[in-house]
């Protein structure tokens, strides 16, 4: 069997995608498709990006994947009741047939990415059908679970990655993507990064059974989305099967054809000042200060990462590179039971040098620490807070894969794989 992402085991069952009738915006309804989507809920780290988005239309999507109350429970209340609301009033409404959907992301530079979303059967990671490779933080599991029960939906697809035929099947899900592709789109938008979207809804029998008798071949890799996988996991464990919950809402790309980008993702530590992090730091790592700006320190962290761990420091106004750290010091912190490509990992280093045991930040503590997308961002909110931002170099995509293929899960949050599809454009209700 041939196989998918970076496994080269092969898969017992496959990937098992189920058409749905998604629930989408009735864009007359609206004051346009690109003001009711959103990022997905973890990339919206900025106060002002959250507004900014309740803003942008009383229907944006994040007012369901981030609803604001005062406790959690009156969040998720408060997002179920605003989903019911939406439907009954037609705002959001089901399409006539279940439907897989081809999805097509377009930045400003002309990268294409495409894939297709569907309901797809939920499997263990021993069963090597879907493999993760970042660990998952349990509290951001409770919580995503807990809006999961309250409104009875997949409010928006994981990104899993799969690698196709080549060469490419005349009936299989690639052909089936590059026709729909050459019709007209169910809908079309640009959102304000400048992303072009489009969807086609696939409900001819031929093509369905082509994409899932291809797809039943393959296995995948969650590239973004493994706390709502594990979220998915503990749900269906909650319903009795055969029930809805079985199944989850993805988009399925095939990075042979349309390669993914790798991006890190940054630690903003609270209450940590620059200084005081830096001090926890002599002796143990080399520490050079860099009067540029962030691109210039981020071209200087990229060339450190070449030979070593490398991180870059900032929240005080300037940036700090910190890198050839103790030998000595990496051997009593790390764990010695994972490959040498884990252990080199500079989120292992960050997580099992750094946090435990130099500056000793519990690692799961929102408190403590926050993990942000946006580089500037990282910078910004460390110099209004006090705090340090922690910048961090991509890890290689074949890292990942031959971990991912070892059962090896990284650091969480260790990476950033996009572009990520927009929340809003599709959704899947688990309920009659």
């Amino acid at each position: 069997m041939n196989t998918a992402g970076p496994a080269d085991v092969p898969a017992r069952m496959g990937l098992q995608l189920t058409p749905f009738r998604g629930l989408r915006y009735d864009p007359d309804r609206v004051g346009g498709l690109a003001a009711v989507t959103s990022p997905p809920y973890d990339v919206i780290v900025r106060p002002d990006g959250l507004i900014h988005l309740e803003s942008a239309d009383p229907h944006n999507i994040v007012r369901l994947i981030l609803p604001q109350a005062a406790t959690p429970s009156i969040r998720n209340e408060q997002a179920a009741d605003t989903l019911d609301d939406w439907v009954s009033q037609g705002i959001l409404s089901a399409d006539p047939e279940p439907a897989l959907y081809v999805y097509e992301q377009r930045d400003t530079t002309g990268h294409l990415q495409r894939g297709v979303i569907g309901a797809l059967r939920l499997s263990e990671p021993s069963e090597g059908v879907v493999l993760p490779h970042e660990d998952v933080m349990p509290h951001v599991v409770a919580d995503r679970a807990a809006l999961m029960r309250a409104t009875s939906a997949n409010l928006e697809p994981l990104l899993l990655t799969y690698r196709g035929d080549e060469p490419a099947s005349a009936s299989g899900t690639s052909a089936v993507v590059e026709r729909a592709a050459g019709r007209p789109p169910l809908l079309s938008t640009t959102t304000e990064d400048g992303f072009s979207h489009r969807l086609w809804a696939i409900t001819d029998p031929a093509e369905l059974a082509g994409i899932q008798s291809d797809l039943a071949q393959h296995q995948a890799l969650i590239a973004d989305g493994h706390h709502r996988w594990a979220t998915y996991l503990r749900l269906r464990a909650e319903h009795p099967s055969p029930s809805p919950w079985d199944h989850g809402l993805v988009l399925l790309v095939d990075t042979a054809r349309y390669p993914l980008r790798v991006r890190a993702i940054h630690r903003l530590l609270h209450g940590l000042p620059v200084a005081e992090a830096l001090t926890a730091l002599e002796g143990r790592f080399r520490v050079r200060h860099l009067p540029t700006s962030l691109p210039e320190a981020l071209t200087a962290l990229a060339e450190a990462a070449t030979a070593g761990n490398a991180f870059l420091l900032a929240g005080d106004g300037t940036f700090h590179l910190v890198d050839r750290p103790d030998q000595a010091l990496l051997t009593r912190t790390i764990p010695a039971d994972r490959p040498q490509a884990w252990r080199t990992l500079d989120a292992t280093v960050l997580h099992a040098t750094l946090l435990d045991h130099i500056w000793h930040i519990p690692e799961d503590s929102p408190a403590h620490i926050a993990y942000i997308h946006d580089t500037a961002a990282t910078v910004e909110k460390a110099e209004q807070d006090g705090g340090t931002a922690v910048l961090m170099h991509p890890v290689r995509e074949e890292v990942v894969r031959d971990l991912a293929r070892q059962g090896v899960t990284m650091p969480r949050k260790s990476t950033s794989f996009g572009p990520k599809p927009a929340s809003g454009l599709v959704l899947r209700t688990l309920t009659p």
